[in-house]
């Protein structure tokens, strides 16, 4: 049989209730306005990184560009006499111009030095080789020079990368004379 519940207890459990309610729309509330602020942030940097990039596709353009223009200043000739040579001065002007222009609005050359180690984030490997000057997974050469935009990359630096044991000290199998640098087996 059960015992009926006197007025005290009833209200009690409805209190208890309603505390239970008031904790269920305080913690949405506080999960509300912690989503608010979360996209309020994400907002705020994706502006950022649209205001910080919006030269991006652009620079990437020009690049051609500058690409184009490095490759008209190393066919020009060296010793050039009269028309020729101020022609040859004026492309150069030009392109300390471009590249100028590159640094003032962020975008940097990413040429690396033989002997710097290879950045999968800013190099692309075009080519591994054996090197007797700089050791394994470091930079032998840059074929064409990369660009990155405050640290983001617009192109990768096209690099030759020497061969795993490489290097000065190294004298692995492609030191030896007779060595092709392949697995050969003589038995088959």
């Amino acid at each position: 049989m059960a015992i009926p519940k006197n007025d005290e207890d009833a209200q009690m459990d409805a209190l208890d209730a309603l505390i239970a309610e008031r904790d269920q729309w305080r913690d949405r509330a506080l999960r509300a306005a912690a989503e608010a602020e979360n996209t309020k942030r994400r907002a705020e940097t994706q502006a950022n990184d649209a205001r910080a990039y919006a030269i991006q596709r652009f620079s990437k353009d020009l690049l051609g560009v500058a690409d184009s223009l490095e490759r008209a200043l190393q066919a020009a000739p060296k010793e050039s006499e009269g028309a020729t040579a101020s022609l040859v001065t004026g492309l150069e002007l030009v392109q300390k111009s471009l590249l100028s222009a590159f640094e003032a609005n962020g975008l940097k050359k990413v040429a690396p030095e033989a002997g710097e180690a290879f950045d999968p984030h800013f190099h692309q490997a075009m080519m591994e080789q054996p090197s007797d000057t700089v050791q394994g997974g470091q930079v032998i050469q840059t074929l064409q020079p990369g660009y990155s935009l405050f640290d983001r990359t617009v192109r990768a630096a096209m690099v030759v990368v020497a061969a795993k044991g490489s290097g000065p000290a190294a004298g692995g199998a492609y030191s030896e004379a007779n060595t092709t640098g392949g697995n050969l087996d003589e038995k088959a």
